[in-house]
């Protein structure tokens, strides 16, 4: 059985059982905080179980890294929308150690690309019109500095209001401890 039909067939029972109940909410966060944490699989619950938080309480916004790569992509836009369309008054970027964003070889994962059918010229082409693909598939070498970088985009993003603290911190994703990288209430 493929994965999707295993996920439709569980999904009719969840559904049909109401097991959905003890997760409702509004879309609101009751704690008034977004997040901006890494994608990592051993975030998804040990993250919020580490911050005390549980479903409803906060809104958290994935990336790969919890890098932000472009003041105006779709990683701000999202904080940016959490602070003004749903009531967030506190920002916090997580990252945390043992990251694979440490470890990405932007020659090896455009050497993956071309292995997996991307074309070459394609390849070619973007590089011949400007995009500096290696700077943009490159990793980071310290999680410290890299939420430190992303607190400061964020911080001082010219259409976030200033009085909205923006906290850095990482997290072991073994245990759970959290490490303040940045203190946003000191820094406002």
């Amino acid at each position: 059985m493929a994965l999707l039909d295993e996920i439709l067939e569980y999904n009719e029972e969840f559904v049909k059982e109401k097991r959905y109940e003890e997760f409702m909410t509004t879309k609101f966060p009751d704690k008034k905080v977004v997040i901006l944490t890494c994608m990592d699989t051993r975030l998804f619950e040990m993250l919020p179980k580490a911050m005390n938080f549980k479903n409803g309480d906060i809104k958290i916004v994935k990336s790969a890294g919890a890098v932000i790569n472009h003041p105006f992509g779709g990683i701000m836009r999202s904080l940016l929308v959490a602070v003004y369309e749903l009531n967030a008054d506190e920002i916090y970027i997580i990252g945390h150690h043992d990251c694979g964003m440490a470890s990405i070889n932007p020659e090896k994962m455009l050497e993956k690309m071309k292995h997996r059918g991307v074309d070459e010229k394609t390849i070619d082409m973007m590089e011949y019109s400007g995009v500096d693909l290696k700077g943009w598939l490159r990793g980071f070498d310290d999680v410290t500095e890299s939420v430190a970088h992303s607190v400061n985009m964020v911080r001082n993003h010219p259409l976030l209001d200033t009085t909205v603290p923006v906290h850095g911190l990482v997290i072991d994703p073994t245990t759970g401890k959290l490490d303040v990288v940045v203190n946003g209430n000191k820094n406002r």
